[in-house]
């Protein structure tokens, strides 16, 4: 009975996982037409009013209902997908591209230049990232090209510091150190054997990291830093729809709830692709985007 109850049990243990890959890819993928292809999914403008059907309830004409200026809430949530996860993804990129640059400098570069830039983003890690965000957007000025920017300064020192343990790990392995006696320059070396190891702990870090600045970009929007009016950004949207929750919950409810599913399903995702079991890499250490070891600094 036993085995038989290990055999059914791993067996919906594997359905279940599967589930958990499969809706969070499917709610992406759905947010993804809806941000490049919006008109597929409604035929309404984001900024169509009719004046007359102001803050009227979800029905077959408004599914998800209408706002204070009688604008279809459902059309303009598909329409706020681009700009929301515009501001998700690209500041997500943007930190981890500078994050490649200053971890593979600190790991490669002279220990006087690891130490100063070691330092600099211990700083910056003492602050949360939402704080640190807006300090930089009070610098800057509001706006959405400023608020992705400040989302990705905030988001660096963790991408940094990830790259840095990863490329300390690949730089002191066998076959980068036999490159180097062999006479490989060293960005050669970084380029072939240090950059491939380190890109998929990053990509795990950036996928769980998305669903983090998308609500970082929510909330700015909220606070009425981001994309100014009248945009249909779900940050804005939630802080217009807050008014009128005694009147009108689904101003303010829907939006809320597309903000949750969008972090959620990224989220899950990313637990998925840290948990997968990586393959060994003949070449060097195991560094896939499976790995759950927790990486311990080597250069004090």
């Amino acid at each position: 009975m036993s085995a038989v109850a290990q055999v059914f049990g791993g067996g919906r243990a594997r359905r279940g996982g599967r589930l958990a890959t499969v809706l969070p890819a499917l709610v992406l993928a759905l947010l993804a037409v809806a941000a490049l292809f919006p008109r597929l999914l409604v035929s309404q403008g984001p900024d169509d009013t009719e004046v007359l059907a102001a803050l009227r309830p979800p029905s077959a004409e408004h599914p998800l209902g209408t706002d204070e200026l009688g604008r279809d809430v459902l059309a303009r949530l598909v329409h706020g997908a681009r700009l929301s996860l515009t501001i998700g993804l690209g500041a997500t990129l943007l930190a981890a591209v500078a994050g490649i640059v200053v971890g593979l400098l600190a790991a490669t570069g002279p220990r006087w230049a690891d130490q100063v830039l070691m330092r600099a983003l211990d700083v910056l890690l003492a602050f949360p990232e939402l704080l640190l965000a807006l300090l930089v957007v009070a610098v800057v000025g509001s706006g959405t090209a400023n608020v992705l920017v400040a989302i990705a300064v905030a988001a660096v020192p963790t991408y940094a510091r990830l790259v840095r343990g990863q490329a300390l790990l690949a730089v002191r392995s066998g076959y980068a150190e036999a490159a180097a006696v062999l006479g490989v320059p060293r960005p050669l070396i970084v380029l072939r054997h240090v950059l491939p190891n380190v890109l998929g702990p990053l990509l795990v870090l950036a996928s769980i990291g998305t669903g983090t600045a998308v609500i970082s970009g929510s909330a700015l929007s909220f606070l009425g830093l981001g994309a100014p009016p009248p945009a249909a950004e779900w940050g804005a949207m939630l802080a217009d729809g807050r008014e009128f929750l005694a009147t009108a919950w689904w101003t303010a409810t829907f939006p809320g709830l597309a903000i949750a599913l969008v972090v959620l399903s990224v989220t899950v995702l990313g637990h998925r692709l840290r948990d997968r079991p990586a393959p060994a890499n003949e070449d060097g250490p195991r560094t896939g985007a499976g790995t759950t070891e927790r990486i311990e600094e080597v250069r004090p």
